[in-house]
């Protein structure tokens, strides 16, 4: 799709996005999303088809220490784009997080459950989907979780780097939830933000998560089975692994409306590890 506007340039999703199709991506030096006023003026200067929100504070521990930076980041800036949409009748897709609710419970959270955030971070997201919804935009807020890719800091690469000089990791086994390749992602914003340009009425809340749900150490466990590394991977409970931010022991999503409404099933996250670890140049 032409003229499409994305903000972030570096993050997992905005670089798949520019691999997958001839958006404009950009990163803080174009718009900062501290800066107020920034998202307004970048979208007034390119007039976009539809916009993507790409971008986010997230620093999940940090944000414990700089929840008004990440609030700025991820709830006020992306409102700010919203108004903006609305005033020019544009489409905004938004990226939000499993973060948003409390994290109990071993139910799939379905996108009108009760929100309650358990840390800073996610307070910030919801504060953006909240602001998002009141400005009357045609807009998709779109919650993932676990992202990962070939590109920046995420799980798969982090478990490939200590498995070169481990043994054994210790990872937690308690918390539970839906690995989401980073481009699978990139591939569903794109969609949605042609089809709400043609469907505005399908403009909401909806949930995108990889399948089936798994544990963070069943995950760990799935890498090495595909890359043949003898790394050993110890099951432990969250509360073995303290972190300055609360993490959610339950991130499993209802995604049944994503795909009625917009054709788009839960990806394989198997398949997309090994496609991962292949363009990482690590042998499956």
């Amino acid at each position: 799709m032409s003229n499409l506007l994305v903000f972030g340039r570096t993050g997992q999703v905005a670089r798949e996005l520019q691999q997958l199709a001839p958006v404009l991506a950009l990163g803080r030096d174009a718009a900062d999303l501290a800066q107020s006023g920034a998202c307004a003026a970048a979208i007034h200067a390119h007039r976009p088809r539809a916009v993507i929100n790409a971008a986010a504070y997230t620093g999940v521990d940090r944000a414990e220490d700089e929840e008004p930076l990440a609030t700025a980041i991820n709830g006020v800036a992306p409102t700010e784009m919203a108004l903006t949409c609305a005033a020019l009748n544009i489409p905004l897709v938004h990226i939000s997080t499993d973060y948003v609710f409390p994290g109990t419970g071993d139910s799939p959270w379905a996108p009108g459950d009760m929100t309650a955030p358990a840390n800073a971070y996610g307070r910030s997201k919801l504060a953006g989907e909240h602001g998002i919804r009141a400005t009357g935009a045609s807009h998709v807020i779109l919650r993932t979780s676990w992202v990962f890719s070939t590109h920046g800091s995420n799980f798969v690469k982090t478990m490939l780097r200590l498995s070169d000089t481990r043994d054994q990791i210790s990872v937690v086994d308690d918390q539970i939830g839906g690995p989401t390749p980073a481009r699978a992602i990139a591939a569903a914003c794109l969609a949605i933000a042609q089809q709400l340009q043609d469907a505005p009425e399908k403009t909401g809340t909806y949930h995108f998560s990889g399948a089936p749900d798994a544990s963070w150490c069943s995950f760990a466990r799935g890498v090495f089975s595909l890359t043949g590394r003898p790394t050993r991977v110890q099951a432990i409970p969250t509360s073995a692994y303290p972190t300055p931010a609360a993490r959610p022991l339950n991130s499993r999503f209802e995604c049944n409306t994503t795909t009625s409404v917009f054709g788009l099933p839960r990806p394989d996250w198997h398949a997309g590890l090994r496609e991962c670890l292949t363009e990482l140049g690590v042998s499956t």
